[in-house]
């Protein structure tokens, strides 16, 4: 683990964790911020966000929270994702800088007064990067492609790594106040009000209790959502292949006119067949990514949630 800061880099912190299944991890964060926190901020909070967890974590928030009267507890009344969990919390935090961060111990709180400390250069968003990814090869590898696509629909394109350990600066909430939609991305809400983004290198521990939440399946909803909730690449795509197949198509019937005038005759069902399914497939690609965008404006229009609150537990601001 890194050094321990000298003296205070910043007055007020809000530190802001979605809990899903950590009634094991959550109590060992707690008894490391108690040592870690009076040395980063002279007022400070920790906001436990319990996101509809099967065991035991909301019980274990809310003994926390009536123990230590900077640790308060949110339950949300199901599972709504990390993202969804995480914007509760940055809506419930009430200092003027934020940090967040997972419950299964592998961002290490140690490692947070690197992200303030590059916060103080001025930017208002700073990404704590691990020296070395602990995910298996393929997992890795779709995440460097997802953070691609991600940092593309944020319009940042001097980031390429994105995680889920962030601090930046409270008002920037200011630039989604009124977003309510249950599809969400934390990231591109905070591109929405600045652009002055960041990385720093920081150690991470290896997973020692649960498994990751993030499966295959999910990293691709991940991707399409990026995709198709947030920018309008995927439309420009099924027009510039609309407009392909469409010089493709050209180009075929002078081909056929050509060979009806030398030849006077023209392959028969294999060539008809092969048009048919270039031109078909174009057409349900495009019918597709159309598809996608309607379920995205459907759920914008439909009003949902981004979460409910089911209660609450320690000193809640007034």
């Amino acid at each position: 683990m890194s050094d321990q800061p000298r003296g205070r880099s910043t007055s007020e912190c809000s530190v802001v964790i979605p809990v899903y299944n950590g009634a094991e991890t959550v109590p060992i964060l707690v008894e490391r911020f108690k040592v870690i926190l009076p040395e980063l901020a002279g007022r400070y909070e920790v906001i436990l966000v319990n996101d509809g967890s099967p065991d035991r974590s909301w019980d274990v928030i809310q003994k926390l929270a009536a123990i230590h009267p900077w640790v308060r507890g949110i339950n949300l009344m199901r599972n709504y994702g990390q993202h969804n969990a995480t914007l509760c919390g940055v809506r419930a935090a009430r200092y003027a800088l934020i940090v967040t961060m997972d419950d299964d111990l592998q961002h290490l709180p140690e490692e947070i007064h690197h992200l303030l400390a590059k916060l103080e250069e001025g930017y208002d968003v700073v990404y704590g990067i691990p020296h070395q990814r602990p995910h298996s090869w393929w997992r890795n590898g779709f995440s460097v492609f997802t953070k691609i696509i991600l940092s593309s629909a944020m319009g940042i394109r001097t980031i390429r790594d994105i995680g889920s350990f962030r601090a930046f600066r409270t008002n920037l909430r200011q630039a989604f106040e009124n977003y309510n939609s249950p599809e969400l991305i934390l990231d591109v809400l905070l591109s929405w009000g600045t652009t002055r983004f960041a990385t720093v290198p920081v150690k991470e521990a290896p997973r020692d209790h649960g498994a990751s939440n993030y499966t295959f399946r999910k990293l691709v909803h991940v991707a399409f959502l990026v995709l198709t909730g947030f920018s309008t690449a995927p439309l420009r795509l099924a027009t510039i292949i609309g407009f392909t197949f469409t010089l493709f198509g050209i180009l075929a019937f002078l081909y056929v006119v050509i060979v009806y005038f030398t030849q006077g005759s023209i392959p028969g069902f294999p060539f008809l067949a092969s048009i048919i399914s270039l031109f078909s497939g174009a057409q349900l690609f495009a019918l597709g990514i159309i598809g996608e965008y309607l379920g995205r404006v459907f759920d914008r229009i439909a009003s949902r949630p981004c979460y409910t609150i089911g209660g609450t537990a320690g000193e809640q601001p007034e």
